[in-house]
């Protein structure tokens, strides 16, 4: 009897070893938990035994645990690294179509080559789709995909509108708009430029300049606008002179009373027409100009807002993943879109976890199905990009732990010898 007594202390005192042992060599894991080894006595006795002379049996394991209390938080380059602040878990799934889902909290993520994020061993990040405002779709994890970067955003969009707000000095030099001429500064008052685009994304500035009317007979606040692209002159439909260009009128208090055309759009840009456009995009294109704001001050010429409705195609520039895990990219035609946001995930028991290593884990009946979340609601916690978790391993206390294995190896090695010892002299008695 002592013998197995002996015996079952020595197995569980190897299964304490083998445990510190891994959760020391995983001290640098990033993500890793570590184990903890339960054990329990094992006693038994028939219905006749004395219960107060009965000697226990022994010990077994009764179960390796997973610790999941958080591990520190380290700081990194990447905007694709990502730590997880509570108790929530990443999804990912081993295959774009596959339902099939594993939970980690090891945020080393990076992109394949074809733009989709990834775990090293290949496990696609997923995340919830987004409105256009950032918030999700839907928060199940059966409508999660695979979160993919595009190095592009979107196709070219042709200018049709620029808006500005400015204001012109009452002040500035009148001018006669007949000797206009864009070579010559002392010809017009103010100018100002921006940038459109055609069909295809080709960019083409626009400037806009402003003269003081000195020939208008009936109100001295008369200013003529006309417009230049790549510095041709487009006419404005409507528009008066050559180049036909816009009248703007204003008030002895600086504000705008008149426009004609009421409308300032430009004609169009190919042949026919200004013959801007050459390059094979859509030369009916035309843009109006459309002021927010525009006043006449006896104060400098100033542009406080000037912007267009086009674009080209944008190369990426920027990842950026919030503390609520939405991916945003920033591309450099100046537009930013919202990719997705990160999935989480918590159960009810974390421990009931079942691993299948790198740092990854399935759901069991242990451990109750997993429960979608949002990043920053309730306990599953917020996310840190450009940040990991480091393993949750002490490891002093681990050191500790395995010189107290040790001993109690040893111990249990004696209680076995001392066994033997007795009954090798029984079997010399004579």
């Amino acid at each position: 009897m002592s013998f197995n007594i002996a015996l079952s202390g020595l197995n569980a005192s190897q299964k304490q070893l083998d445990v510190t042992a891994n959760n020391i060599a995983n001290v640098n894991t990033t993500g890793f938990k570590g184990s903890r080894a339960e054990f329990s006595d094992v006693y038994s006795s028939s219905v006749f035994a004395n219960a107060k002379t009965v000697v226990g049996n022994g010990v077994q394991t009764a179960a390796v645990t997973q610790q999941f209390h958080q591990g520190a938080l380290q700081s990194t380059n990447s905007a694709l690294d990502l730590a997880i602040k509570g108790e929530g878990f990443f999804v990912t799934s081993g295959a774009l179509t596959s339902q099939d889902r594993t939970y980690t909290r090891a945020g080393a993520f990076q992109i394949n080559d074809d733009g989709y994020v990834t775990t090293s061993q290949g496990q696609y990040l997923q995340v919830y789709q987004v409105n256009d405002d950032g918030t999700p779709k839907a928060v199940s994890l059966d409508s999660t995909q695979a979160l993919q970067i595009p190095s592009v955003a979107g196709k070219p969009t042709a200018t049709t509108k620029v808006n500005e707000s400015l204001n012109l000095p009452a002040n500035g030099t009148a001018v006669d708009p007949a000797n206009f001429d864009p070579t010559d500064s002392d010809t017009y008052t103010s100018s100002t430029s921006v940038v459109i685009y055609d069909s295809l994304g080709q960019s083409h500035t626009v400037t806009q300049y402003f003269m003081k009317d000195s020939t208008a007979t009936t109100n001295p606040n008369t200013w003529r606008l006309v417009t230049y692209v790549d510095n041709q002159a487009v006419d404005i439909n409507g528009g008066t002179g050559t180049p036909a260009g816009a009248v703007l009128e204003f008030d002895t208090q600086g504000a705008l009373t008149s426009q004609t055309p009421a409308t300032i759009t430009t004609e169009a840009l190919g042949t026919p027409g200004a013959g801007v456009i050459t390059n094979g995009a859509d030369g009916t294109q035309t843009f109006s100009i459309d002021f927010d704001t525009i006043t006449q001050y006896a104060s400098a010429f100033s542009v406080s807002s000037l912007s267009q409705d086009g674009s080209t195609v944008g190369q990426l520039t920027n990842v950026d993943i919030g503390s609520d895990g939405l991916v945003a990219a920033t591309y450099s035609n100046g537009t930013t879109v919202n990719l997705g946001m990160v999935a989480m995930a918590k159960f009810s028991n974390p421990q009931g976890l079942t691993q299948i290593g790198d740092t990854s884990w399935k759901a069991s009946l242990a451990s109750g199905e997993a429960v979608p979340s949002q990043a920053g609601i309730g306990t599953v916690g917020s996310i840190q990009s450009s940040a990991l978790e480091a393993s949750n391993t002490n490891l002093s206390s681990e050191l500790v732990d395995l010189i107290t294995a040790q001993r109690n190896y040893q111990a249990n090695s004696r209680a076995l010898e001392v066994n033997s010892t007795l009954q090798q002299t029984i079997l010399q008695i004579r």
